[in-house]
């Protein structure tokens, strides 16, 4: 399984998942292109349902209610 990596995204600053291996992600809030070589990365998984875990715990701590 591909490690999955807790992005922030350059132009909103909203968190997103990405796989190790791609090269670009498109922000699911601002539509902006990402490449993922220059993009911050706030933290690593090894499996999907850690970094939803992750990106939960990330989000609260910004204020998004929980769910």
């Amino acid at each position: 399984m591909t490690p999955i990596n807790i992005i922030k995204c350059v132009k909103c600053q909203n968190f997103m998942l990405a796989a190790k291996t791609q090269k670009t992600k498109t922000c699911p809030y601002c539509n902006a292109k990402n490449n993922l070589w220059k993009t911050k990365i706030i933290a690593s998984a090894q499996t999907s349902a850690e970094a939803s875990k992750i990106l939960k715990q990330l989000k609260e701590q910004r204020g998004f209610p929980k769910s």
